[in-house]
């Protein structure tokens, strides 16, 4: 005859099976509900582009200048500027990039478009006038290593270039902003004492000092920038150190 189990034993049985229910029953919700979460991608971003500089102005790109006729013609000394003005600000407000195809021009209009030519060589590069110079010897355009690897002018350093005025933004005898600028000073204080000198004697003009790469540099703004005051000066003006240089602003 079989005997019943005992009340605390019955009660231990009913708690152990009730436990084995809940366990089998969590296991199979969670089997099946378990799934591997799939997030999207993150939408992607249309960042605006770096807006291109116009810097470059070749002729293979602009076939139209090839027969442009020259609105002005100079002959003269070229050279070309790098380093340590690369990554510097040109005139134009852009910086200066000497692997673009750009020079420097004490005069012409920024942002005309010219023509140069080797004369020995008889290489051409139509390019975009972006900066102020050179301000060495009687030198007439400083371009940049490209444009002066495009025309053997980088081996040589200087040589004899034909500039052709092809197109420009403002007119080259009348108007514009013009000064004159003195220098380089390899001492300072010769340059303080000629900005000084010239404030004393042109009280109406705006006379400043800045140092540049190569020195130091003073410089003279008449009043309104007037063209034939600054012409005035340039004729003027003389500097025991340095050159004067008759510069257009814009």
């Amino acid at each position: 005859m079989l005997r019943r189990p005992h009340a605390g034993l019955r009660v231990f049985i009913f708690r152990f099976v009730a436990s084995l229910v809940v366990v089998s029953s969590l296991a199979g919700c969670a089997k099946k509900h378990h799934q591997i979460a799939r997030v999207p991608p993150p939408p992607s971003i249309d960042y605006p582009r770096a807006s291109q500089p116009s810097a470059t102005v070749d002729a293979r790109e602009y076939p139209d200048y090839k027969k442009a006729k020259p609105l002005y013609v100079e002959t003269g000394i070229a050279s070309w500027y790098g380093p340590p003005y690369s990554g510097r600000k040109a005139a134009t407000g852009e910086i200066f990039d000497m692997n673009a195809i750009t020079a420097a021009h004490k005069t012409l209009p920024l942002n005309s478009i010219v023509r140069v030519t080797n004369l020995k060589t008889g290489k051409s590069v139509v390019l975009r006038i972006n900066d102020r110079g050179p301000f060495v010897g009687d030198r007439v355009i400083d371009l940049s290593m490209a444009a002066a690897k495009a025309i053997d002018v980088y081996r040589a350093g200087l040589a004899t270039v034909k500039i052709e005025l092809l197109e420009t933004p403002a007119p080259l005898n009348t108007g514009g902003r013009w000064c004159v600028q003195i220098g380089a000073f390899t001492d300072s204080e010769a340059a303080t004492q000629l900005k000084n000198r010239l404030m004393r004697k042109y009280q109406s003009s705006k006379i400043i000092e800045f140092a540049g790469p190569t020195g130091e540099w003073v410089r003279i703004r008449p009043p309104q920038d007037d063209r034939a005051k600054a012409f005035e000066m340039a004729r003027d003006v003389r500097s025991s150190e340095g050159g004067v240089f008759l510069v257009r602003l814009d």
